[in-house]
């Protein structure tokens, strides 16, 4: 069994509130879980109307497969203009 994580860092830049941010972050958390089938969640900086960090996770039988899926992921919150990934860290077990 491989797990694939990732912690990832994003600027809201569209957030003038904590129910500005908890809309956009609801908004890309639920599309994430339906297109990529990953474990996802806001993990840290809840109270910050700016920032979050966001934690997903997937299980697969390939290191390849984990990896790709954690790509994926990536590509697909860089393309929201929403947000911006200012850091992230991803680890296969």
């Amino acid at each position: 069994m491989i797990v694939g994580a990732c912690t990832l860092k994003l600027i809201i830049y569209e957030s003038n509130s904590l129910k500005d941010k908890r809309h956009i972050i609801k908004s890309i958390i639920g599309k994430i879980q339906s297109r990529f089938n990953v474990s996802i969640a806001e993990v840290d900086l809840n109270d910050s109307w700016q920032t979050s960090i966001i934690g997903f996770a997937c299980v697969t039988n390939d290191t390849h497969h984990a990896d790709q899926i954690i790509t994926n992921v990536l590509k697909f919150i860089d393309g929201d203009g929403r947000v911006e990934i200012t850091d992230y860290n991803i680890e296969i077990m």
